[in-house]
């Protein structure tokens, strides 16, 4: 009688907590690499308002990307008052709006002035590749092969210390602002934080460690600003202003919006997107992964609470720093460049189909990629090769060769390096996966999920609400404000209705295909122009 009781009690503080949680809200800003969106989520981890648009890309020159960092701040607030709208007209009160998150690009670069909050220059963006002359001078540098073991990223076009180099070096205004000592520096999350907190007027200029983590600039050991990789790129930190170094969950150093609808709501956490989407696939315990299928392709594994570097061409970063009591969480990563990028291309510069979402189909029209390899390489190739001066290469057309085998060829680009990655984490870690999460927009092809598991030869798991990154900020923000307090109150959000794709060829077959696309990698290789990327301004 008495566990009988007790059971029926339990079963009513359950469904009294699930009352409450679904009506306890969190937004969460989502700036990606192409687009911004804003989405409200309850806190069963269900999205119950969206909005999103799509903001310019500039490409200067070959191998050029910019975006303009005020275009980006327009279309935080833009989406903001949308989604709050569209909360509001469903019966919500924004009063339930516990707190924000907020989730970003990584790497893209934003430079501007301290005394006019102006940025200096347009935003560098991570694919952009206009650093490739300063990367090979800078790995002949003494104290070049001891930069990884510090910082965890190797010397390439990826990082923001690159960008922030080629800005120094070829714009005379960024010089001049430098050598006052008015020179602020961002990643998206920092400009962003110091924009919805009202610009110089409150002057927040902060970012989280996973943030910082991608600049080269911090000791991933610390989490602190290195002297020597600073001295390395020969900035002095009294000159250049760095943002102040948080973890990504925190009720008070990210301030709070100063307008629109949501005007005083605290923005409680902040983390870079691939982080996030580890967050929301809940990849909380060391040995779990998950791979975002978006602009790029970015593979996530969980390593636990010590770095780990590595030696086989991927990553050391920081996966996620709740703070508290808490030690920061690594991860070992794998970085595709190009990903939807690649299927973009192939609806706009190829004009095979009118929009990414037919890209499968359009693939579907032939039952194999025809012997047709697409080395996606528009940035050079990043993870685990690190190749700057590959260029993108279509082999093995014929006069058989039609518009679906390279659309399929496209899609299987990320797959295939994909497969790559995953063979590095297994050699770094020495374990092997059984089992790969995935999101992101690329995740929608079913095409593309089954080709994936069949190239890795492990199954893929795909969830129902995709919004991942977006959940992850949202869940970050809602820890610092109890919404949650324990990562096991979490572990049935967004697990149902989630989609198995099992391998359906032999490893032999999948080994085969691996086989030709390494030939085409390495084929692909010595394209690019040594003096890439100078500019006389």
């Amino acid at each position: 009688m008495a566990t009988s009781t007790h059971a029926a009690q339990a079963e009513r503080n359950k469904k009294k907590n699930v009352e409450k949680l679904e009506t306890c809200f969190i937004g969460s800003i989502d700036q990606g690499t192409t687009s911004t969106r804003f989405l409200i989520f309850n806190g069963l981890g269900v999205p119950v308002a969206s909005h999103q648009i799509e903001f310019k890309q500039m490409y200067p020159h070959s191998g050029w990307m910019e975006q303009d960092p005020r275009e980006i701040v327009d279309s935080v607030l833009t989406c903001i008052e949308e989604a709050t709208r569209s909360f509001r007209d469903t019966g919500h009160s924004t009063d339930d709006i516990k707190a924000i998150g907020i989730t970003s690009q990584r790497e893209t670069t934003v430079l501007w002035d301290r005394d006019t909050g102006q940025p200096l220059y347009n935003a560098i963006a991570w694919p952009d590749t206009r650093t490739q002359a300063i990367v090979r001078e800078l790995k002949a540098r003494k104290g070049a092969d001891k930069l990884q073991e510090i910082c965890g990223l190797p010397l390439s076009t990826y990082p923001s210390a690159l960008k922030l180099t080629w800005l120094f070096r070829n714009v005379k205004e960024i010089q001049q602002t430098y050598d006052a000592g008015r020179l602020m520096f961002g990643t998206i999350d920092t400009w962003l934080l110091y924009n919805l907190n009202g610009g110089k007027s409150k002057n927040v200029h902060i970012t989280d460690s996973t943030n910082a983590s991608r600049t080269m600039f911090v000791d991933l050991h610390t989490l602190e600003y290195s002297p020597e990789v600073l001295d390395f790129f020969e900035f002095d930190p009294k000159k250049l202003i760095l943002p102040t170094i948080v973890p990504c969950s925190d009720p008070d150093a990210f301030g709070s919006l100063a307008s629109g609808s949501l005007k005083g709501k605290k923005i409680t956490g902040c983390l870079g997107d691939q982080s996030a989407a580890l967050v929301g696939q809940l990849g909380f315990e060391p040995g779990m992964a998950k791979n975002t299928y978006g602009t790029g392709c970015f593979l996530l594994y969980n390593v636990g609470e010590k770095p780990v570097m590595s030696t086989h061409g991927l990553l050391a970063t920081v996966a996620y720093n709740f703070g508290g009591k808490r030690k920061p969480v690594y991860a070992l990563e794998g970085s595709i460049a190009v990903a939807g990028s690649a299927v973009k291309y192939v609806v706009n510069n190829l004009k095979f189909v009118e929009s990414s979402a037919k890209i499968s189909e359009c693939a579907a029209t032939v039952k194999d990629n025809g012997g047709c390899y697409f080395v996606t390489a528009f940035s050079g190739l990043f993870a685990p090769y690190w190749i700057d001066d590959a260029q993108g290469t279509i082999f093995g057309i014929t006069q058989y060769t039609q518009q679906g085998h390279i659309a399929r060829a496209a899609m299987e680009a990320t797959c295939f390096q994909t497969k790559a990655i995953l063979d590095a984490m297994e050699k770094d870690s020495g374990h092997k996966l059984t089992e790969l999460a995935v999101d992101g927009g690329m995740t929608d092809s079913d095409l593309c999920m089954q080709t994936q598991a069949d190239i890795i030869n492990i199954p893929v798991d795909r969830p129902m609400m995709r919004e991942t990154t977006a959940l992850g900020a949202a869940i970050v923000a809602g820890f610092t404000v109890d919404v949650w307090t324990e990562l096991e109150e979490l572990k049935e959000i967004n697990k149902e209705d989630r989609t198995i794709f099992k391998p359906q060829i032999s490893q032999e077959d999948s080994a085969k295909m691996y086989s030709r696309w390494t030939k085409a990698v390495n084929m692909s290789k010595g394209w690019l122009d040594s003096e890439a990327g100078n500019l006389s301004q």
